[in-house]
């Protein structure tokens, strides 16, 4: 009766205040008479002063230290005792009446988080502990006392960092926490427990990328807490009143595969405590996956069980992340893999805290097993477009794509679907993606097949709609019919998709046929889009430039040396701006391909060639010092600087306006005598007193120009 006139109560005060009836303002009065004394509470008469206490302390403005303590206590015996005696009918309204759990959540929230001075954490938790034996209590709360928890204790500086520290408080805070944690999941009702332990590892795997040593080896630590009370699940669930408990295959973590990822890369802080604690996770999580595999194994197959103690053995003496995962891999189900594939891939990113370089050693021993490992692929394809943007480094980037691209291989048309799905118009990371797929032979060609299917759907135009043409269609259509020259040559002329005008997508197109035109055969078929590819050059654009002079070497490469010839003096003189171009490896491909090209002229293009070659004089001479190694190379030893500086004078004289004009710039470097910079201005000087002293002489040029073409 006590009881239930509680209940009104509480229901009074969450309800809007209404006119009653006599009966019930009767009710209600005798409801908070017994609220006030107590006494209805069954547990009330074997902890009296503790309830007091408790009530005291909740009604006070003083809550020093001693009070907190006082309270935290009185929480632990009144539901210990409650919990022995079977008297717990009750206790659920007298913590809701009195906020206890919001009371605990209070106080940890305000204890310093710079030192560990008193035992209000390790009583609260305590009292969480006893708390948790008792139905309902909590239920509801647990996330934000956990959350307080975690981030007040984790987040305390390193033990040798805290003042006056002793270490038996510490030891026994850390124990608490892991008595709590292990009484809140083995007092939940078996329906609940997955969901549980899902809940408190995702908190802990939050913990696990932080800088702070000391905080990675706290939330680890409980990682390992709960790891051994997986794997021990079934033999220590305490609950009398359960009709059964949850047997190994019916313990489903949807998180294990994210666990195991974190727990991997933490292996590689091997100089911390976190390393060997994280091992100590990983063999227990082995353990579990091990006997719930071996549980679902028919009678046939029990003599296929092996011994999980051996394997784990193994797993001590070799603790390498590419050996543990590959020791894992045959008891994951796929979409644990998949998410242990993820979390590798995230840890790649800039801002990880992770080993990089153990990241990428996984993604290739994944590369190296498809099959196996990269079964989601619109999972994982969505989490490498999520992430590569975040990835700066060379390598790493190399490794993301290089899995892409491996997916592509493996199942292009999920991945062609699911990038068109998840990419926006426009997309930088999409089309970096796809340029990647782009770059490999085998892999191109099955992706341009699988989007001319896609994209040839009127119901899967998104890629086409949001770049407002059909121009890799276009391509796509090119590239996957068998084509003879003179359809090629035709269809490529109906399509003209070089004269796209978009940076982004020109240069994307370009990698296609960059990779297209590695076959000889398709090279020599793409001769009908040179005229485009040196219209290229006069859009401006540094990346799909420098693609399309490397195309343009590869098809000219197929060709005829007559059938080059007048090719090569057009395409000679477009290049004569890009040789002193600001970009290294735009001048490198440049004067590359100037220097095959003026090999190929024959005939009457011969002396055309060299009238082209005369402009390009100059722009060779000064790269002769260009700090780029490779681009330097590709011109005249040093040793005949000092030579062509002297040719250049007799240039003044020349019947040709234009080299007359290239001349006198050239000399005109006595402009640059008070440059800022010392060793140009003594550069400068030493240039001038050689041109002054070379016009006196005016000796006959050692190297003509008929030898440098044949160079």
């Amino acid at each position: 009766m006590a009881e239930k006139l509680l209940r009104v109560a509480l229901k009074e005060d969450r309800a809007p205040q209404e006119s009653s009836s006599p009966v019930e303002s009767h009710e209600l009065c005798l409801a908070q008479q017994l609220e006030m004394d107590a006494s209805w509470l069954p547990a009330y008469h074997l902890e009296p002063e503790h309830v007091d206490v408790i009530r005291a302390f909740v009604s006070s403005p003083e809550k020093d230290e001693e009070r907190k303590l006082k309270f935290l206590t009185s929480i632990a015996v009144l539901f210990r005792a409650a919990t022995c005696n079977s008297l717990c009918q009750g206790l659920d309204l007298f913590c809701q009446r009195y906020k206890l759990a919001e009371n605990i959540k209070v106080l940890l929230e305000e204890e310093p988080r710079d030192q560990l001075h008193t035992a209000v954490w390790r009583s609260a938790m305590f009292a969480m502990t006893e708390m948790s034996f008792v139905e309902a209590v909590l239920e509801g709360k647990e996330i934000g006392l956990l959350q307080a928890c975690f981030s007040g204790i984790f987040l305390l500086p390193p033990k040798e960092e805290m003042q006056d520290l002793k270490p038996f408080l510490y030891f026994t805070t850390m124990k608490g926490m892991d008595t709590m944690l292990v009484a809140l999941v083995l007092n939940s009702p078996t329906s609940r427990v997955n969901e549980k332990m899902q809940s408190i590892f995702q908190m802990l795997l939050t913990f696990t990328t932080s800088e702070r040593a000391s905080v990675r080896e706290r939330a680890v630590g409980r990682m390992r807490v709960l790891s051994f009370l997986l794997a021990n699940y079934s033999s220590l669930k305490a609950d009398p009143n359960e009709e059964r408990h949850a047997s190994r295959a019916e313990m489903q973590m949807p998180i294990i595969g994210q666990l195991l990822g974190h727990l991997l890369l933490l292996l590689s802080f091997k100089e911390e405590e976190t390393g060997h604690l994280a091992l100590d996770a990983l063999c227990l999580l082995f353990q579990f996956k091990y006997q719930q595999h071996c549980a679902t194994l028919t009678e046939e197959n029990t003599q296929l069980q092996g011994d999980w103690e051996t394997e784990t053995t193994s797993l001590r003496t070799s603790p390498s992340a590419t050996h543990i995962i590959e020791s894992f891999a045959e008891y994951l189900q796929p979409s644990e893999r998949s998410d242990i594939v993820r979390v590798f891939i995230e840890a790649t990113t800039d801002s990880s805290t992770f080993d990089k370089e153990a990241a990428r050693n996984v993604l290739d021993m994944v590369r190296g097993n498809p099959d196996l490992w990269l079964v989601d692929v619109p999972k994982i394809t969505s989490c490498i477009h999520k992430t590569l943007g975040c990835i700066k480094s060379v390598p790493a980037r190399q490794s993301v794509e290089s899995l892409m691209v491996s997916m592509a291989d493996k199942c292009p048309q999920e991945v062609v679907t699911t990038l068109l799905q998840v990419a926006p118009g426009g997309d930088s990371t999409a089309l970096a993606l796809w340029e990647a797929m782009f770059s490999v032979p085998q892999t191109v060609r099955n992706i341009l097949k699988e989007l001319l299917s896609q994209l040839w759907d009127l119901k899967s135009r998104l890629f086409c709609t949001h770049l407002e043409d059909y121009c890799l269609v276009r391509l796509a259509m090119l590239a996957s019919r068998d084509l003879g020259d003179r359809a090629f040559a035709a269809t490529y002329l109906d399509f003209r998709f070089l004269k796209e005008e978009r940076p982004a997508m020109l240069s994307l197109v370009l990698r296609a046929i960059m990779t297209l035109s590695e076959r000889d055969e398709m090279a020599r078929k793409m001769k009908v889009i040179l005229p485009d590819l040196m219209r290229v050059l006069l859009f401006g654009y540094k990346a799909a430039t420098t693609k399309a002079l490397l195309v343009f070497r590869t098809i000219m490469a197929q060709l005829e040396r007559r059938e080059a010839s007048h090719i090569a003096v057009q395409m000679a003189e477009f290049l004569l701006p890009l040789l002193d171009d600001e970009l290294s490896q735009l001048r490198e491909s440049s004067i590359s391909l100037f220097r095959d090209l003026m090999m190929m002229a024959v005939g009457n293009d011969k002396r055309e060639m060299k009238n082209v070659v005369r402009l390009g004089l100059l722009p060779l001479f000064f790269r002769l010092s260009d700090q780029t190694q490779s681009v330097a190379k590709l011109k005249q030893d040093r040793r005949r600087a000092q030579e062509f500086l002297i040719q250049s004078l007799s240039y003044l004289k020349d019947a040709q306006a234009s080299l007359r004009e290239a001349a006198v710039r050239f000399i005109a470097l006595q402009t640059l005598a008070e440059d800022r910079e010392p060793s140009i201005r003594s550069l400068v000087a030493q240039t001038v007193i050689i041109i002054l002293s070379s016009s006196r002489e005016q000796p006959r040029p050692r190297w003509t120009l008929r030898a440098l073409c044949c160079r």
